[in-house]
Order: structure tokens, then C-alpha cells, then sequence
């Protein structure tokens, strides 16, 4: 059963608890979104743990994740519902004696308009609706936790939509009405800061900035995430990171791929860093070519303490 924080140290065990190692603005933020009903909008660079801050969040709550992905072009079709027209036209068929009873008798087009839209309830009803996640989450019967992810990429206009979501927990369907939240969801909106979003957003959610971590905390990651390796092979990549991070490159290189590195080097059998082998897996951090060569010309750098 789902059950919620009691305090900002039992948030930042229970994150703990299921892998994510949360600093206390993070736990305060947990505690607070969660009991105070309010979403949260998480901004900050690609990679720093912002989606899986949501993954993370729903685990230690003990609810169900759904996830929205946000891209240019999302409608509140994909996001909200969409109608089952196959199931409505199948139903149609199955029921065409009882649609000619219906329309028996109609000696006028206007009669025969008026008798189907007395019916419309019957074909417009939830057996037809197909809910997408914004609905799923509002009608789901167990509590569970919203992630729209990266809500920069939508257009304003599907921005301006959510506003009634997070401030009343409903949505309206124009044939159904107004449908309110059966549990009121955790709603977590991540953004990569591609473009500014409005202040209207803003004021509905709690906010919450993450940034690369210190050396200290992506340390504890590695060490948490992978206990196979060596402290001495954690501490130089987490170190040689740090120092790509402070390179002005294309693409900063996230903790997934911070960890990535470190398993690879495991799987080569490395027990420390040097030039040729940074040199010969920098690909593996870094995904721009001209990252890669601005790296290879400092590789002796990378590689110190």
C-alpha cells in the first residue's frame, strides 16, 4: 500500500532505500511534493538524475509510474485520450436492429438527427475512451506518480493545456464532462531548460534544480550502483569526469554514462586510468567527435589525482 513521507529524513531513506542517492534539497522537495499534494517541475542538465528521480520517487511511495514523453508536435490526444472509433463502429454494426428500431418511424432528416444525438451517450462513454497517460494517471483506482518528462520540448500551447491539470487534478472531456482525480496523482515535470517555460507553469509547482553532482556524491553513486569496482578505479573516473564536465564541449557527459565508463573498464580489466586507455574509451563518455578530440588533447591531465 501506498504510504507517505513522514518527514525529510524517512524521504531521503526511502529514496536510498530503493538506489537513489538524493542530496537534502532533493528529500525536502520529495517530502514537500508529497504532502502538500503540489507537483514539481525539476530543471537542469541531461543525464543528472531527473527522470530517475520520478522512477525512484514511485518506488519508495509505492506507486504505479506513469510516463508522458514530451516531443514537438504532442497533442492532448496522445497525451489525454482518444476515442476508440473501430470499437464505436463494431458496436454499430453489432447493434443496427436496434438502431433501425430507433430510427423508425423518423419521417423527417431532423427527426432522425434528433433520435441519434439522444443516443450519443451511448457510443460517447468511457467503454469507448482510451485513456493516454494524463488520464490513466487521474482515473487510475491505485495511487500512482505522473512523470511528464522533458515538458520543454511541447509546444506552449500543450504547456497552457496542463495548467488545469495541475491546479485543479481534473481534466475536461467535452462529451464526458469534467473528470477529477480518483487519487490524486505525484506529478513530476522534468525539463532540460531547451526553452523558457511560463511563469502560469511555474507558479503550480514546487521547483527543484539538480545539477551535476559533487565528486563526493557521484562517487557514492558509482560505489552504490557498481560495488564490483575499486575505490581507487571509482575515485579516477569520477575525477576524470569532472574534468571533461569543466571542458566546454557539446555535451557535458551524464552520470549513466559516468557509470558506463566505470563498468567498461571493469569488463578490460583496468584497475587504474592511463593516457592510451582513456584515449582508447573516451567514445564511450562522450558522443560528439569534436568532444572526443578536444579530450585527447589533455589526456595526461584527465588521468592525474
Amino acid at each position: 500500500m501506498p504510504t507517505a513521507f513522514t518527514s525529510v529524513d524517512d524521504a531521503s531513506a526511502r529514496l536510498e532505500a530503493v538506489g537513489y542517492l538524493p542530496s537534502k534539497p532533493i528529500s525536502t522537495v520529495a517530502f514537500l511534493m508529497d504532502r502538500l499534494e503540489k507537483p514539481v517541475l525539476i530543471e537542469g542538465p541531461a543525464g543528472v538524475g531527473k527522470t530517475e528521480f520520478a522512477r525512484a520517487l514511485a518506488q519508495a511511495l509505492g506507486r504505479e509510474l506513469i510516463r508522458l514523453q514530451c516531443y514537438e508536435g504532442l497533442d492532448e490526444a496522445k497525451a489525454l485520450y482518444e476515442w476508440e472509433y473501430a470499437k464505436q463502429l463494431l458496436y454499430t454494426q453489432l447493434l443496427k436492429d436496434k438502431i433501425g428500431e430507433l430510427m423508425s418511424g423518423a419521417t423527417t432528416l431532423e427527426q432522425a438527427a434528433d433520435r441519434v444525438a439522444a443516443s450519443d451517450s451511448i457510443f460517447f462513454s468511457e467503454r469507448f475512451l482510451l485513456p493516454r497517460p494524463i488520464l490513466k494517471s487521474l482515473t487510475s483506482e491505485q495511487p500512482c506518480v505522473l512523470l511528464i518528462d522533458e515538458i520543454d520540448k511541447a509546444d506552449p500551447e500543450f504547456e497552457a493545456f496542463l495548467l488545469e491539470v495541475l491546479a485543479d487534478n481534473a481534466v475536461t472531456v467535452p462529451e464526458l464532462g469534467t473528470i477529477k482525480a480518483r487519487q490524486i496523482p505525484r506529478v513530476v515535470l522534468t525539463s532540460n531548460n531547451a526553452r523558457e517555460l511560463s511563469d502560469a507553469l511555474k507558479r503550480r509547482c514546487l521547483h527543484l534544480a539538480i545539477d551535476f553532482p559533487t565528486k563526493e556524491r557521484e562517487l557514492a553513486i558509482v560505489r552504490r550502483r557498481l560495488p564490483h569496482v575499486s575505490q581507487a578505479l571509482a575515485n579516477a573516473v569520477v575525477t576524470a569526469v569532472g574534468k571533461l564536465r569543466a571542458m566546454e564541449l557539446k555535451k557535458a557527459p551524464s552520470i549513466s554514462e559516468t557509470l558506463d565508463w566505470a563498468q567498461a573498464l571493469v569488463l578490460l580489466n583496468a584497475d587504474a586510468l592511463s593516457p592510451d586507455l582513456v584515449a582508447q574509451t573516451l567514445n564511450l563518455v562522450l558522443k560528439h567527435e569534436g568532444d572526443v578530440e578536444k579530450a585527447k588533447a589533455n589526456l595526461h591531465g584527465l588521468t592525474q589525482p
